[in-house]
């Protein structure tokens, strides 16, 4: 099966391309702008991953962007370099011995690199590989780094002045699909080498930095091997950073300034939304939204499936229609496993076992578990389970405690609806809830934390005491709910950017672009990307009010 898999991303990366692109690339004024560009502004996009169809896609486009508004651009793309990437997953791992001993399959990279540098080139993009900026020094002291490093304290690794072992950690646990690694017998080799990958990807682009010396680097996501190393040298070498990912609404991506948007859009002042008092049409734009979110209309990010029931009849569950209800939603085990000072718990494991423990104690309440749809709908498909985890530690649940599979097609939304009090570990559902004026609790590093409108819990302590107080019966006050809406608006509709001409593709992880030439790329035709690229070269936050009234248009 994992061969299979494989065999088609092979097709598809060396088959027929995006038409838009094609387009662009054939443009004679694309090629002017490239040639005009050369003295300009040095920008470094840190592609990388160049099987990651969307990504390379994207980045392309963007590259293409920046050159029209005069930026000099240098792709990097990752050529067999690494013994373990963001690219390597269980699923697609034939042998896994063979990959512990050898690293990534043939048929994996021969889809990564050469397609993706083969349409930069085209396009008369500059490139760089990975490799070019390696010697056996660096190969032969990362090898060894690999081997002697103390895994146990692997958060706090750090190599030629770069924190390599969040990232080497990170990727590991995405290549499980897994939030830990104990009941993996592979675990230390391929741990191993994906330390090995992350040094090597903080040497080369140490050395791709100084060679380059960019004013920028932009880079995908902004986490694991190699994209947070990239990210991380670029840190350490005090040069900007910009990176991105596509947002939950449709047409629509995130950009921040300086890390990911995982920590950006916790720690972003919140004066960048809070004293923004919202139009009419921007409350019934957000309302309207937050409604759609029950089916995905608005959206080409979903994990839920479409119910086939408005209306949740809680006796159905198993839970009493008249008894105070809480309701616990999870996360992806695996995904984004990063470090943030403000947790309650060490895991998402310890604050399920805590939750259900407290409940299992006040029989007079009662809490419903929603277990996220993308266990089994993401990609990589979680093979760590919260039930599982959860029967580890409760092989019998409280009488008052209900469990909704990831696979069950209850609509999340219409359980929340049910709910007196929403209580997450780090769910972005969180914003959606606050709202709709719901009570929600926050264990983790949920982005609604710290806006003044949740409760958080920093500790054990403070966690217990929050559920002790939960206001079963209560809507969140109307000045807790007016923030909440403001939160909901800037986060949905200003950090999610919108560019109309960029659609959802069939097939993996694809988009397509609906332009015609360098003319749809120009200053002045989208607003979003005009805020986009504003941001990259002038650091101007990523915000942008007017892509949504255009989106609106279109």
């Amino acid at each position: 099966a994992a061969h299979a898999r494989l065999a088609r991303l092979n097709l598809v990366a060396h088959g027929k391309g995006d038409a838009g692109l094609a387009a662009l690339a054939a443009d004679p004024a694309l090629s002017e702008a490239l040639r005009r560009a050369r003295g300009g502004p040095r920008v470094l996009i840190a592609t990388n991953s160049g099987g990651h169809f969307a990504v390379a896609a994207f980045e392309r486009m963007l590259g293409a962007a920046l050159a029209l508004r005069g930026a000099a651009c240098t792709h990097v793309l990752c050529d067999k370099a690494l013994p373990a990437c963001q690219m390597c997953e269980f699923n697609l791992t034939p042998d896994l011995a063979r990959f512990a001993r050898r690293g990534p399959e043939r048929l994996l990279c021969s889809y990564c690199h050469a397609p993706a540098e083969r349409d930069l080139r085209m396009s008369g993009h500059d490139t760089v590989r990975l490799s070019e900026a390696l010697t056996e020094r660096d190969r032969a002291e990362a090898r060894t780094l690999a081997m002697d490093c103390d895994l146990a304290a692997l958060a706090t690794v750090m190599w030629r002045g770069v924190a390599i072992g969040g990232h080497a950690l990170a990727g590991a646990l995405r290549f499980f699909a897994r939030g830990d690694l104990e009941q993996e017998p592979a675990s230390i080799p391929v741990l191993r080498r994906y330390v090995e990958a992350a040094a090597l990807s903080a040497a080369s682009y140490l050395r791709l930095i100084e060679r380059h010396a960019p004013e920028v680097v932009v880079a995908h996501h902004g986490i694991y091997t190699p994209q947070g190393l990239a990210v991380a040298a670029a840190r350490a070498k005090g040069v900007r950073v910009a990176t991105w990912n596509p947002a939950y609404r449709r047409h629509c991506f995130i950009f921040s300034h300086g890390d990911s948007y995982h920590y950006t859009l916790m720690d972003e002042p919140t004066a960048h939304w809070r004293e923004k008092s919202l139009s009419e049409w921007e409350r019934g734009q957000i309302v309207d939204y937050l409604h759609s979110r029950r089916h995905g209309g608005g959206d080409w990010i979903k994990f839920h499936r479409n119910s086939d029931k408005p209306m949740v009849d809680l006796s159905k569950l198993g839970l009493a229609p008249a008894k105070p209800l809480a309701v616990a939603f999870t996360n992806v085990f695996w995904d984004a496993q990063l470090h943030f000072p403000n947790n309650a718990f060490d895991n998402q494991a310890a604050w399920l076992e805590e939750t259900i423990a407290w409940f299992a104690r006040h029989q007079h309440l009662q809490l419903a578990v929603r277990i996220h749809p993308a266990e089994v709908s993401g990609s990589p498909q979680s093979r760590q389970r919260a039930a599982d985890v959860i029967a580890e530690r409760f092989p019998a649940l409280p009488g008052n405690v209900k469990l909704i599979d990831p696979e069950s097609t209850l609509s999340t939304y219409a359980l929340a609806e049910r709910a007196d009090v929403g209580i997450i570990y780090g769910s972005k559902l969180g914003v959606e809830l606050s709202a709709v004026g719901i009570p929600v609790i926050v264990a983790g590093e949920a982005w609604v934390r710290g806006k003044g409108f949740t409760r958080d819990a920093n500790s054990l302590e403070e966690y217990r005491a929050l559920l002790e107080q939960m206001p079963f019966g209560q809507k969140l006050s109307p000045v807790e709910h007016e923030l909440a809406l403001r939160y909901a608006n800037h986060f949905f509709f200003r950090r999610m950017i919108a560019l109309p001409f960029v659609h959802a593709a069939p097939g993996p992880r694809r988009f397509r672009f609906a332009i015609k030439g360098a003319a749809d790329l120009v200053e002045l035709r989208w607003p979003g990307l005009d805020a986009i690229c504003r941001g990259v070269l002038e650091q101007t936050p990523f915000v942008c009010d007017s892509a949504q009234d255009h989106l609106a248009r279109v």
